[in-house]
């Protein structure tokens, strides 16, 4: 891993537990309070990741993305319970809460406090694990996304000056929203690396699926097969993901981290461990060294392991983004696990790993068309990889 020579962020406090569907949601905001609480006992926040408060996107921004009628439904239903079902408000997937205008607008506003760090070279990395809310649409919530904190702190990174901005998702739901707000934009390069959607929601991102007219390649879809695990996994990144951030060029790095594709998600049916996620922070962590001088916002995304997983894997990019990576096997503190069993009348995970060493066989030493993962990474290469001058061929 590449040493960090400049100050790291965690973009945070404790509003932004305010996102909340209510008891018996899935995406419960449980998981970004043990994340902090387990990073805060382990250390991570007392050395080079310093925590800075998370303002509250306005209107303005919001509008950058959204439009008006959205933010309007969402305002409302925050205040008397409507629902709006051609805003995607009030369906399970997205009940309406107190307050909701206000909670999701932090979480932007935290996203955009982390991009504006990094770009104006206050950090050289900046993180924030309540974002990545990437299904919201320009006019729609979608898959318990509201606004999308993601495309605006990307909006707000062009608008602030930059020309090339690469963004790579690596949660297990295709990062629908994001990929469509900047479906025609040449200068935003969105990868996405998910269970395929003939399995999952949302039902989209397919190679083919590759940008707009005036943008053609700048949309990269890999979409796994179920039962995908770490080896699969890493072979698949390291297949598509370099080789395009290296041809791009981009002068920051934006990063998404839902870690549902864990084995133990119960979302999704793909099969890492945390000690493959962990390894796609650090290469990920590496590429912005390589092709950007370091310049990296990381937000958080899915995870519905809320115990278990969550809090291990985003501690791990906690600990990435400030530079000094955890050794898997460290012990869970006992304080952080009595909370967890004080608080939650749960069993605790003891240690920061699984328990596995991820390897995998690289894209250079051949692929078996027979295999449903090479012929989906083919794909891929096939579709995208001559927009960029680049040889689909092993």
């Amino acid at each position: 891993m590449v040493q960090c020579p400049g100050p790291a962020t965690a973009v945070f406090d404790p509003s932004l537990t305010g996102y909340d569907f209510g008891p018996g949601h899935p995406m419960s905001p449980v998981r970004v309070d043990l994340t902090f609480r387990l990073a805060e006992a382990l250390g991570l926040l007392d050395g080079r990741l310093q925590v800075v408060g998370a303002p509250a996107a306005t209107d303005e921004q919001l509008l950058t993305v959204h439009d008006q009628e959205l933010v309007d439904a969402v305002v409302r239903a925050g205040t008397d319970g409507h629902h709006d079902e051609r805003h995607g408000l009030g369906s399970d997937d997205n009940p309406v809460f107190r307050d909701m205008h206000a909670a999701t607008a932090r979480v932007v506003g935290a996203t955009i406090a982390a991009c504006d760090r990094v770009w104006r070279g206050e950090s050289l990395h900046s993180a924030n694990i309540a974002g990545g809310l990437h299904h919201g649409m320009p006019t729609r919530v979608s898959g318990f996304c509201v606004y999308n904190d993601v495309a605006v702190g990307i909006r707000h990174l062009l608008d602030q000056g930059a020309t090339k901005v690469a963004y790579v998702d690596v949660d297990v739901h295709h990062g629908d929203g994001v990929e469509r707000i900047f479906w025609d934009d040449p200068r935003v390069l969105t990868v996405s690396l998910h269970e395929t959607g003939q399995m999952l929601f949302p039902g989209t991102g397919f190679p083919q699926d590759s940008g707009g007219p005036d943008a053609k390649g700048s949309a990269v879809n890999v979409a796994l097969p179920p039962g995908t695990s770490d080896a699969g996994w890493l072979r698949a990144f390291h297949a598509v993901v370099p080789p395009l951030l290296r041809e791009w060029g981009p002068d920051v790095l934006v990063t998404q981290h839902g870690c549902d594709s864990h084995i133990e998600d119960p979302l999704a049916h793909l099969m890492l461990t945390v000690d493959g996620q962990r390894a796609g922070y650090l290469a990920l962590h590496d590429l912005a060294h390589e092709v950007c001088d370091g310049r990296w916002v990381a937000t958080g995304g899915g995870g519905y392991s809320l115990v278990d997983v969550v809090p291990r894997a985003w501690t791990h990019l906690l600990a990435i983004v400030g530079g000094e990576p955890l050794d898997p096997g460290t012990p869970t503190p006992e304080a952080w696990r009595e909370h967890v069993r004080t608080a939650l009348g749960a069993t605790p995970p003891t240690r920061l790993t699984d328990g596995r060493t991820p390897a995998y066989r690289d894209w250079s030493e051949g692929f078996d068309p027979e295999t449903w993962l090479d012929r989906a990474i083919n794909a891929t290469r096939a579709e995208v990889f001559p927009y960029h001058g680049l040889d689909p061929l092993p």
